[in-house]
């Protein structure tokens, strides 16, 4: 569920697929021809009001279907384990598209990547990024499948540097907001990494830290 003009015109840009779009009654409305063949309709305030995801939404409100996954070995992973805010989730997958990563995986308890805040805070990259969830004891076996090494963001006396490491082909994986990634996962790196701070800094938001690690990666590839 999807709401907003600005998403509905990323989401045409991007080609995929418009199920159905709920427009609000005394909202002007766009050319319907751009909605290729999608269902309109047009909702009273009451029903409009139920039906939105936001407090007042001008809508529209739509439903669309999201990408299939490309066929293929990614380049560049990141992989975010527990991540439980659907913010954080978003926002890693907007800077994943902007960085040219090949797949987001998500494993563990991680936010919805369909629920509305995620929607949002992604700014439609939802509709450009290949996003997949993938139980932990299946990941290792797939990264592997593809030839990339895993390295784990910690704060461990044995990570190393993130800036003595090439991350243009490998997964880069996230843990929880709280608690970073989980010992099960730390086991299957192949290597540990840490992101330099000032001293008394505690650590980084996990999008923050994602978000460094795709860039760091995007930049070996000079992109």
């Amino acid at each position: 569920m999807c709401d907003g003009a600005k998403l509905l015109a990323e989401a045409i840009g991007s080609g995929v697929l418009i199920d159905a779009v709920l427009f609000r009654e005394n909202v002007p409305l766009p050319d319907l021809s751009s909605l290729g063949g999608a269902r309109a309709y047009t909702l009273s305030d009451d029903v409009f009001t139920l039906v939105s995801p936001l407090e007042n939404s001008p809508g529209p409100v739509f439903t669309a279907r999201f990408p299939a996954l490309p066929e293929g070995r990614p380049e560049r992973v990141i992989v975010l384990e527990n991540v439980q805010d659907p913010g954080n989730v978003g926002t890693v997958l907007r800077t994943a598209a902007a960085m040219g990563c090949g797949l987001v995986i998500l494993t563990g308890e991680c936010a919805d990547p369909y629920n509305p805040k995620t929607v949002r805070s992604a700014m439609g990259a939802l509709f450009r990024q290949p996003l997949s969830e993938l139980p932990l004891r299946d990941l290792k076996a797939k990264l592997d499948g593809w030839g990339l090494p895993l390295y784990g963001a910690a704060l461990a006396p044995d990570a190393e540097d993130v800036r003595a490491l090439s991350l243009g082909h490998a997964a880069l994986a996230v843990g929880n907001e709280g608690h970073g990634l989980s010992e099960e996962l730390l086991s299957m790196c192949d290597k540990k990494v840490i992101i330099p701070m000032t001293p008394g800094s505690e650590s980084l938001n996990a999008a923050v830290a994602a978000s460094i690690l795709l860039w760091e990666a995007a930049r070996d590839l000079h992109i």
